[in-house]
């Protein structure tokens, strides 16, 4: 039972980076099963292997050995055109620095994530207002991202993150230039995807916020310290 239920699967997972003169272990024999509509955070210092994690599971990445199953399918030596693929029919990013196109407006921004998915034109206009509803930003579709508040941009991300409907949506730091306030409705968000049943993995600094998810992570030194259930 728990084998179908589990959408990402890590089994002594390395991640290791070479120079000429350095060998750098990122991550080091990590093992970690996420399951199908779970909101997970991982926490831990900088340097930790945060990111690092992160990237290889929303197919950024490869890991140097281990096992990686995303969705059932073992994907650790798999090709980048097949990365890619699961990657943008399955995998949404949301990042701290919001990563909006300047020069595109709201509306347009959120339009890029569907843009390699072969959805019509019609479609596309379709999801794009409804996730815009969704995160309360319908108004502003025509602004360009520096007409917006940071707060305002975020959501702007998160709508771009979950217009595809993707199967797990992966958070860097995503309440990390926001003010209180704004990373509380950033965070009820998240709360809201998740209980409609995507996955989220979110890196955060934050105890407080790590407290929403159900599960937390916390790692140190490119290892898995320690675990803790905080909801059901």
């Amino acid at each position: 039972m728990v084998e179908v239920n589990t959408m990402l699967k890590l089994e002594h997972v390395a991640k290791i980076y070479r120079t000429t003169e350095v060998e750098t272990r990122a991550l080091d024999d990590v093992s970690l099963e996420i399951s199908a509509g779970e909101f997970l955070a991982i926490m831990g210092p900088s340097g930790c292997g945060k990111s690092t994690l992160l990237n290889i599971l929303g197919l950024l990445d490869s890991p140097s050995s281990g096992a990686y199953s995303f969705c059932g399918e073992e994907v650790a030596q798999a090709s980048e055109q097949r990365l890619t693929e699961l990657r943008r029919a399955s995998v949404g990013f949301i990042f701290q620095s919001f990563n909006l196109i300047d020069d595109l407006t709201v509306a347009e921004n959120v339009d890029v994530a569907l843009i390699y998915r072969r959805v019509s034109a019609a479609e596309r206009k379709r999801r794009v207002a409804e996730a815009l509803e969704r995160v309360g930003i319908a108004h502003r579709a025509r602004h360009l991202p520096q007409q917006l508040s940071g707060g305002q941009q975020q959501r702007v991300a998160i709508a771009r993150a979950m217009v595809a409907n993707p199967k797990v949506i992966l958070a860097d730091e995503p309440t990390g230039n926001l003010d209180s306030a704004n990373g509380d409705a950033v965070m009820n968000l998240l709360l809201d995807v998740a209980k409609a049943g995507t996955t989220i993995v979110m890196v955060t600094h934050s105890l407080a916020y790590a407290g929403w998810a159900q599960r937390t992570v916390k790692l140190l030194d490119g290892r898995v310290v320690s675990e803790t259930l905080l909801a059901a």
